[in-house]
């Protein structure tokens, strides 16, 4: 990533992370003044610190027991800040290599609003009571090169979006981003359209990576490049649910904000609360489409 245009500093010759050399970076800590990666940044009251010095209580007035490493958002600071991203992507490969084995294991996991259709009483999907489509049609892909891409994706964009966030704040961006863009999908696409696949969640993490790139001062071209790029594919090309691609990047624009911009006296509250409330909406999206099918 690159600094904002207008820094001070030449983003050709940013010095590397005390932690992480290889990981340029403009953000030095406030008490040390070392540089410091976004996987290193821990907020203080004023900037950023380092491990080691909120580890140490300086300048805290605290016991050093009484502050951890925290990451942009809060999290905890953690030996492997990929932990999450990898599980994600074991799931979605194990479900891939399920479904090959076995292809009518498809038929059990895709979200489809109700089949068969019209005038047929239906007797799978949604509308028959079989809610958890809307998570394993997240883990589900039929074609390889749609789960290479989608776990490309997860890896490129997710893996430091994790660092950043912390596990917990991560995995529920995640999780509400990819319900997001099932629900959307459940109330505008045909009540017998079958769709599945990770992108929903992943154009949630696309969002999410802008805020926070937009909150660093970092160069926002390539993180918009890139999401031009995947929109273009999306509304270019037949058999692509755009409406999980849509839901789930609003949704994780608007969780991402809330990760990232979170006052520090009531971050959990406002992290979570803003959760609940997205899918509050997702549940309402649910509700109003299952009423009009029945």
């Amino acid at each position: 990533m690159e600094q904002a245009e207008g820094s001070t500093q030449d983003a050709r010759s940013l010095p590397g992370c005390y932690r992480h050399p290889d990981r340029e970076t403009g953000v030095r800590c406030t008490r040390c003044e070392r540089p410091i990666c976004p996987e290193c940044m821990v907020s203080a009251s004023v900037g950023f610190q380092c491990p080691e010095c909120v580890r140490s209580g300086s300048g805290t007035g605290h016991a050093p027991a009484a502050s951890q490493p925290r990451t942009v958002a809060g999290g905890t600071v953690t030996a492997d800040p990929r932990l999450v991203t990898k599980i994600l992507i074991g799931i979605n490969i194990a479900v891939f290599i399920a479904v090959q084995a076995k292809s009518s294991l498809l038929n059990d996991l895709v979200l489809i609003g109700q089949w068969p259709p019209k005038p047929y009483q239906p007797t799978m999907g949604v509308v028959d009571g079989e809610w958890y489509r809307f998570v394993t049609s997240m883990f589900t892909h039929e074609a390889p090169w749609h789960i290479g891409f989608n776990m490309l994706s997860l890896w490129w964009i997710g893996g430091p979006l994790e660092a950043a966030l912390g596990r917990a704040r991560y995995l529920a961006l995640y999780f509400v981003s990819g319900l997001a863009g099932g629900a959307l999908t459940y109330l505008l696409a045909g009540p017998s359209q079958a769709s599945l696949g990770a992108s929903g969640a992943i154009f949630g993490l696309f969002g999410a990576t802008a805020v926070l790139m937009r909150r660093l001062n970092y160069d926002m071209r390539p993180i918009i490049a890139l999401l031009v790029i995947n929109l273009i594919f999306t509304f270019g090309f037949h058999n692509i649910a755009w409406q999980a691609h849509i839901g789930g990047l609003v949704a994780g624009v608007v969780t991402g904000y809330a990760m990232v911009h979170a006052p520090r006296e009531k971050r959990t509250l406002v992290q979570y609360g803003t959760c609940v409330l997205v899918m509050a909406v997702v549940v309402v999206m649910v509700l109003v489409r299952t009423a009009q099918l029945t």
